[in-house]
């Protein structure tokens, strides 16, 4: 019996094989002509087993720091010095800014179908630029998650907010969509503490209009 014979046995099935004398012998020999694996694709994976490095949390409630100025996209800082020492809020905020013109309108004369000459809306007189309506939203945050007031609470730097915001005078405020409109001093018309999820998380909301310096005293 020669290699073919027994490839041919083989695959035709077992009918075939019974046909076959000394049936033990055959098996023998299929079983030296096994063709060896051949890999299916080109490439083979890495068959060792890596290391895995795990690192070790002394703290698994601490809080995410504070980001630098330098690492904030619009940083925000006020002053109740005049610009000799600032607070920096340490975690960026939501800034909206609205603008306003004032207009002195008059009504002379009402317009109506049987004399079309007549004017149409109303005269503007006047024309002036409202304040900035600045308003601020962001939070503070303490250096731990979860644990006592004294270790959670952002007590430091609400105490700083607190500061600025109960100042009786212009602030004086650093941010680069302020500067852009010509804004670097502020006055606060309102604020609040919201109620805010999290034991070592403040919100807060401010509330202020653009204020600029006028000189109302005129040489004669």
């Amino acid at each position: 019996m020669n290699n073919n014979d027994i490839l041919f046995a083989s695959l035709v099935g077992s009918k075939i094989i019974e046909k076959i004398p000394r049936l033990t012998a055959v098996q023998n020999e299929l079983m030296k002509h096994v063709l060896p694996p051949l890999p299916f694709l080109p490439f083979r994976n890495n068959e060792a087993i890596a290391q895995v490095s795990s690192e070790e949390y002394f703290n698994h409630w601490e809080a995410d720091k504070s980001l630098g100025e330098e690492q904030q996209f619009f940083p925000l800082s006020m002053s109740i010095d005049e610009g000799k020492t600032y607070f920096r809020l340490p975690y960026e905020p939501l800034i909206s800014i609205a603008g306003k013109n004032v207009i002195a309108k008059r009504r002379v004369a009402k317009w109506n179908a049987e004399n079309s000459n007549q004017l149409t809306g109303s005269i503007k007189e006047r024309w002036s630029q409202d304040d900035y309506e600045i308003t601020i939203t962001g939070a503070l945050m303490g250096a731990l998650i979860r644990g006592s007031y004294e270790d959670c609470y952002p007590r430091a730097d609400f105490e700083k907010l607190k500061k600025v915001l109960t100042n009786s005078k212009e602030i004086w405020i650093n941010c680069p969509p302020l500067e852009l409109l010509g804004i670097n001093k502020i006055v606060i018309d309102d604020f609040s503490f919201p109620f805010t999820k999290g034991e070592n998380v403040q919100a807060y909301e401010i509330k202020a209009s653009s204020d600029y310096s006028y000189n109302l005293l005129m040489e004669i």
